[in-house]
């Protein structure tokens, strides 16, 4: 059977709501590319949502509309309280109805839930499949840019669902906390794979790559194999689950199926992610 869970969306009940007066879709998708120094440069994915998206589908821009500008890091967390008012101006409010796509891989979707879960907005889906699956199906798609009116949202932050590099440091040796890596083993062991520093892994964590979490249409694999995926590096329901990547992306999707597909309460993304620890040489680091 597939997941399912009130946060996941197929493309058939999307295309049955779609027109809903409360209903508010965002294209999230954002691209990483090969920079010539090897390293990943952020572009925006607004040209291909110019180019065709779904019906009633508005832009979303992460890195210009929803990080923090002080930030020399891709992809920081603003303070809850901006990133409320943010949400707001894009038509996130009291009464609506969310539901996150993106292209080609959904941890762009997943961050921004995983971002709206962080001020307490819970209303909110994400698309399985994502843009992918839509398009594969024939599914209509639309030039006109859409803007949803801005709406009124009252920030219930959830601050501990993001922590920093102190509250990972601090977890390493911990029995009741595990520390997750969603990035691939190559990159884990230091074997391969883009690096942001110093290759390898947080100290003492383990692996779930994020893309072991999908399948080739993008849709997220049975439930069973999710369940298999993290049972098998001991990420029990009772256990605290720290997740990290390269910049908090990659981490929100493992951190969405623990949370929102597989019951557990106590998971949290590490924001800036490798593009901080693995840069600060006082953090301890493993590879093999």
């Amino acid at each position: 059977m597939p997941a399912h869970s009130a946060a996941l969306i197929q493309t058939e009940e999307l295309a049955r709501r779609m027109g809903a007066p409360a209903l508010r879709i965002f294209d999230c998708t954002v691209y990483l590319k090969l920079g010539p120094d090897g390293r990943y440069v952020a572009e925006s994915g607004r040209a291909n949502y110019d180019t065709g998206h779904i019906p009633g589908a508005a832009f979303l821009d992460l890195q210009a509309e929803l990080s923090d500008k002080r930030s020399k890091l891709r992809f920081t967390l603003p303070p809850l309280d901006t990133l409320t008012r943010a949400f707001a101006a894009k038509g996130v409010g009291h009464g609506t109805s969310v539901v996150l796509y993106s292209h080609a891989t959904p941890t762009w979707a997943t961050r921004v839930w995983w971002m709206l879960r962080a001020i307490g907005f819970d209303d909110a889906a994400i698309l399985d499949g994502g843009l992918d699956k839509w398009k594969a199906e024939g599914r209509p798609l639309t030039t006109g840019e859409t803007i949803h009116p801005p709406a009124t949202l009252t920030l219930r932050g959830r601050p501990g669902i993001f922590v920093d590099k102190k509250a990972v440091m601090a977890a390493i040796g911990q029995a009741g906390t595990l520390t997750l890596n969603a990035l691939s083993h190559d990159q884990h062991t230091g074997r391969g794979g883009v690096t942001y520093g110093r290759p390898g892994r947080i100290a003492g964590s383990s692996c779930v790559p994020a893309a072991s979490l999908f399948g080739q249409d993008k849709t997220l694999k049975p439930i069973a194999d999710l369940r298999a995926a993290f049972d098998g590096v001991g990420a029990a329901p009772d256990k605290r689950v720290l997740v990290y990547c390269g910049g908090g992306i990659a981490a929100s999707l493992d951190a969405f199926v623990l949370t929102a597909l597989l019951g557990h309460t106590n998971v949290a993304v590490y924001d800036n992610s490798m593009q901080e620890w693995s840069n600060d040489p006082k953090l301890p680091m493993e590879v093999g």
